[in-house]
């Protein structure tokens, strides 16, 4: 079973038992406190905490994961396990106060066993030590063996945010391996993980936690957060030895094997390096795909770790040549389809990629030349380290990360003066903070000309004009000084005046091109770098730019414009809702992008289809007015005497730019906006839902975007119309039609099936062998699993006392039905342990009670051998 199949059959399964599909959120999370996403419940924190009323009472999710620093790290791990990653793939179901533990254990063990045919006698359950209920649930509804139960810790089976909060016990499904991965135990998993790896969490939350993750009382709703390594899944079904021999992996490994031209499996450490480059290949791709850049900082940290590590053991194994683009580029084609937010950015993914391959692959040999130098010449080793300044001046001056010093010493046998590192780092920083003060930087005297940075704001003239010229005052890395940035290098650029947009009030920043004497840079982004003060994030692409210098700036003018449109369009649809809802209608949260808006508004009802139809009209009627937009600047007093509104949560100053819209919306703004409502065009709302309590969003294109859109639409409408023959007007009262003439035709055919079902299920039960006193009935009927368990109950209460053997075989997969009498259950006769040898020659496994079981497996072509073997069994049974 493919990663595709493993991931669409959990997804399925939860959907059709109510589940709503949740789209996998960003690796960089909403709470502040975590670096990545690391689990499928992050993003639903804020239900189980209680802070908002979720949309649904269940769903379902595939979430990017992250474990590659803070509390949750296995970075190190990778290559040197079976199973750890950086990046994977986390398979979640969650209930928000509906089910609970009576409903999440027997459907984890029906998709465990069903969905994706693991035996049941390799699975094993752990539960928290005094959780009796789950073993209640776990024995009784389930069936598992009780032997096959551990108990276990808090440490290891109970939950928690890791402060005050939700928290519960939790049960694990684990899966015994085989000899191959150590020694069998009666204690299973409590005895060797290795053998007996975990492969899917249930979390009960149901206690309320405090600091000290002490329950302190019962949550007033039970919940169920659970979580199911997708990789690790892969490996038990597709009978792999580690996840890197997986299907996803296996094809990453492959790539790097060729791209090195070395054979996975011709040794250990050349494993361990391919098996790195595979994992960091992918979590590269991710990162960067969700607007990760690599940085001395925080995630932009972890990931140019990541990318120089990969780098590395590339240049170990003896690519002299490219590597992350090419791991990228295989990434996008073995998951773009999965994840279409890749495949959207393969250009710019592959862009950063190559330029941070080519900037370390610069210095990387000199680097490692001189740390080589360095260790022979101290004599290091463990008892005598490496000296901080020796590591300091790697990162300094060649770009290695400490973290990638240590771990290269650290293959030596030599340890490093992390300490003296960290204090030569906070030096460094400290001299590039008073350099900003004082006149000096790190380098020497300040560029003549160069004022403080801290004080006093940077000058905006971007309202009026798209280029001028300015003075560079600071180059910043980290919040250190750059003396001179070269080809390749990205900085925060600080100017005494620009004419680009910073982020804010829900507006990206503008982007474009800097001039310098001696260089041109590209402007990637521009920000806040605190009160007053922007920074452009730069890129030199030619050249050197160094502070002190007079650079003429140019904003992406058809950029901004697109922005503008978008920015102008919010306005005019706040005005809108508001106007049609109520005044309790205001924005929650927005983004402005070039051709692009999204808007967060209050609302406690849903929005109609009429409703919605109606607010697009009107914006676009709006935007055909061709109404003036103007912007001024009063104080903040006399803009809300006039009604213009202000944002919750923005902060205003005693001045404030109002920006007005004909003559009905006025709104305190920053942003930039078109001069006439028509230069929108187009204004086409493309979506609208809830996003959390009394929270709806709402989506838009304008411009060409809008125009785009619209045309494929009609395209779209007139592809349809041509296989309707019909014309596009009457498309949507054809389909109608057609749908109406398929339900009646399936509800016939329904009444047919069900009725020749019933004759059948008579003249089997006729049919049946007699076997002291009790009946037999073995038949083969290929139709869906449901069918078959319909069929098999239908026939049970036909023949009074006896055991019903159903086969079917369909898409390549067979399953096999058994049902028992209750009569027959009371002598001990159970529908599952008839099941089981059936079950083995299909290569699957029998899960369910002794009254009715279901096996399946994929090897169809033994079904009839699987029946004639469960026959046997029940006559055996019968006779005894």
């Amino acid at each position: 079973m493919d990663s595709a199949t493993v991931r669409d059959r959990f997804v399925a399964f939860f959907e059709e038992r109510g589940h709503a599909r949740v789209p996998s959120s960003s690796l960089i999370p909403r709470d502040k406190s975590l670096l990545f996403t690391n689990s499928g419940m992050i993003q639903f924190v804020p239900y189980f905490r209680g802070e908002q009323t979720p949309p649904v009472p269940r769903a379902v999710s595939v979430q990017k994961c992250m474990r590659a620093g803070g509390k949750h790290n296995d970075l190190d791990e990778v290559g040197r396990t079976t199973r750890h990653l950086t990046f994977f793939e986390m398979l979640g179901n969650f209930s928000f106060g509906d089910y609970y533990k009576e409903k999440a254990c027997p459907w984890a063990w029906e998709l465990v066993t069903e969905a994706w045919g693991i035996d049941p006698d390799r699975l094993w359950v752990t539960i928290f030590e005094t959780d009796e209920e789950a073993h209640q649930i776990w024995t009784d509804a389930v069936g598992v063996d009780v032997k096959r139960i551990v108990r276990l810790g808090k440490a290891d089976n109970y939950w928690s945010l890791g402060a005050a909060g939700p928290c519960g016990p939790c049960s694990e499904i684990c899966v015994d391996m085989g000899d191959a991965f150590g020694p069998a135990s009666d204690r299973g998993p409590m005895d060797n993980e290795a053998r007996y790896p975990e492969i899917w969490n249930l979390v009960f939350i149901q206690d309320e936690c405090n600091a000290d993750i002490e329950p302190i009382g019962s949550l007033p709703a039970k919940s169920i957060d659970t979580g199911a390594g997708l990789e690790r899944v892969a490996m038990v079904l597709q009978d792999a030895p580690n996840v890197f021999e997986t299907d996803t992996l296996g094809a990453m490994v492959s790539c790097a094997s060729e791209l090195a031209k070395v054979r996975y499996g011709a040794g250990a450490s050349t494993d361990v390096a391919l098996k790195i480059l595979a994992d960091h290949g992918r979590a590269l791709t991710f990162m960067l795909a969700d607007d990760m850049l690599p940085s001395n900082e925080e995630r932009g940290y972890v990931l140019r770790r990541i990318m120089r590590r990969a780098i590395r053991n590339a240049r170990l194994l003896g690519r002299e040549g490219s590597v992350l683009p090419e791991l990228a580029g295989r990434c996008i084609e073995l998951m773009g389809d999965a994840y279409p937010e890749i495949a959207e950015r393969k250009d710019f993914i592959i862009d950063v990629a190559a330029r941070e391959e080519e900037r370390f692959s610069a210095t990387l040999s000199q680097g490692m030349g001189l740390l080589q130098d360095e260790m022979e010449r101290a004599g290091a080793g463990p008892q005598r380290p490496l000296a901080g300044e020796v590591a300091f001046r790697l990162h300094d001056t060649f770009g290695f990360p400490i973290d990638l010093t240590t771990e290269i010493a650290a293959e030596a046998g030599v340890g490093v003066d992390t300490d003296e590192f960290a204090r030569l780092m906070d030096e460094q920083r400290a001299r590039g903070r008073s350099s900003m003060k004082a006149g000096d930087t790190p380098t020497g005297p300040r560029s003549a000309g160069m004022t403080d940075v801290t004080e006093g704001p940077t000058e905006f003239v971007g309202y009026e004009h798209l280029t001028a010229s300015a003075r560079l005052l600071a180059l910043l890395d980290a919040g250190a000084s750059v003396a001179v940035l070269e080809e390749g290098g990205v900085a925060d650029a600080v100017l005494d005046r620009t004419v680009f947009y910073a982020e804010g009030g829900g507006q990206v920043g503008d982007t474009g091109t800097i001039y310098g004497p001696a260089g041109e840079a590209r402007v990637i982004d521009t920000r806040r770098l605190a009160p007053g003060v922007t920074g452009h994030k730069i890129r030199v692409i030619a050249g050197a730019i160094a502070p002190g210098e007079v650079l003429r700036l140019e904003v992406d003018a058809a950029r901004r414009t697109a922005s503008g449109r978008a920015h102008t369009a919010t306005h005019i649809l706040h005005w809108v809702l508001r106007d049609r809802f109520g005044d309790h209608a205001k924005q929650a949260g927005s983004l402005v992008e070039p051709g692009r808006l999204r808007f967060d508004f209050h609302h406690f009802n849903p929005v109609s289809d009429e409703e919605l139809e109606g607010i697009g009209r009107e914006l676009q009627q709006r935007v055909l007015a061709d109404d003036n937009v103007r912007a001024y600047e009063t104080s903040y007093d006399f803009a809300r005497s006039i009604g213009a509104m202000a944002i919750f949560g923005e902060k205003y100053g005693d001045f404030v730019r109002v920006v007005e819209v004909g003559d009905y919306s006025k709104e305190l703004c920053g942003g930039t906006h078109v001069p006439h409502t028509g230069g929108i065009a187009v204004g086409v709302l493309t979506s609208e839902g809830s996003i959390g309590a009394n929270l709806r969003r709402v989506e838009a294109l304008v411009g060409q975007e809008g125009i785009d859109f619209l045309a494929r639409r009609a395209a779209v409408l007139e592809r349809a119309a041509r296989a309707l023959k019909a014309n596009p007007d009457d498309v949507a009262e054809r389909v109608e039609r057609l749908l109406a003439t398929q339900k009646e035709m399936e509800g016939r055919l329904g009444d047919i099936d069900k009725r020749a079902a019933e004759t059948e299920a008579a003249q089997l039960a006729e049919s049946a062998v007699n076997i002291d006193g009790a009946r037999l009935v073995v038949a083969r009927r290929d139709v869906g699993v449901d069918q078959l368990r319909s069929f098999a109950q239908s026939l049970r209460s036909r023949i009074g006392s006896g055991i019903v053997v159903l086969g079917t075989a369909q898409d390549g997969k067979a399953n096999l039905v058994g049902a028992v009498t209750g009569d027959l259950v009371q002598r001990g006769i159970s529908a599952r342990d008839l099941l089981a040898p059936g079950a083995a020659l299909l290569g699957g496994g029998a899960g369910g009670k002794a009254e009715l079981a279901i096996s399946g497996g994929a090897q169809a072509d033994a079904l009839d051998e699987a029946m004639r073997s469960v026959a046997g069994a029940a006559r055996d049974a019968l006779s005894r």
